[in-house]
């Protein structure tokens, strides 16, 4: 991947945009969260230096094309609600991986869907990418909800694949291909 320029992708109650110093306290809250952080891949944040870490990493990301990604803000009121991200890009399948998290107060609200339409609808318009991926933990029946509802279809499952502090669990893979999305698009 090149550069990423900086990004402002605008739906009709939120905005997607680049991640800076600003959002340190936010995005320290959204990720030292025990509720949001449940079914995660790691423990919940106990430092804000872990938040001034992620923006690092983030940052560099932009300028690589390794990492994109957007805080999700809602027009309103210029509330940092989360993220969402890809990562893992294999330039040459035209795949990555995704990610997001969304602050507790605003679960159920449909924000998420509403974020990840247009942040797929970037990465396979403008980024050309043909294959997206998401891990999720099973008992995140909200997620799997969300990914099923944008035409993700469960792939596979792995057993036992993460442990954070000391819990193990399964994960179970998801997958959306272009033309999948652009069929689920055109349905409206």
């Amino acid at each position: 991947m090149t550069e990423f320029k900086p990004i402002f992708i605008p739906t009709k109650r939120l905005t997607l945009r680049f991640l800076g110093e600003a959002d340190l306290p936010a995005l320290y809250e959204l990720y030292s969260h025990p509720d949001v952080m449940r079914y995660w891949s790691s423990p919940a944040w106990t430092d804000i230096a872990q938040a001034q870490q992620m923006l690092k990493v983030t940052q560099e990301g932009y300028l690589t094309g390794s990492v994109l990604q957007l805080g999700i803000e809602r027009n309103a009121d210029h509330v940092f609600l989360g993220t969402c991200s890809l990562f893992q890009f294999h330039v040459a399948s035209r795949r990555a991986e995704m990610g997001y998290a969304l602050s507790r107060p605003y679960w159920g609200s449909g924000y998420m869907h509403e974020a990840l339409q247009v942040f797929l609808g970037y990465a396979f318009q403008t980024l050309d990418i043909n294959r997206v991926e998401a891990d999720i933990d099973p008992r995140n029946r909200a997620s799997a909800k969300t990914l099923e509802r944008l035409g993700f279809q469960k792939e596979g499952h792995l057993r036992e694949r993460w442990i954070v502090n000391d819990e193990v669990s399964d994960t179970w893979l998801y997958g959306l291909l272009r033309r999948e999305w652009q069929e689920c698009s055109n349905k409206g």
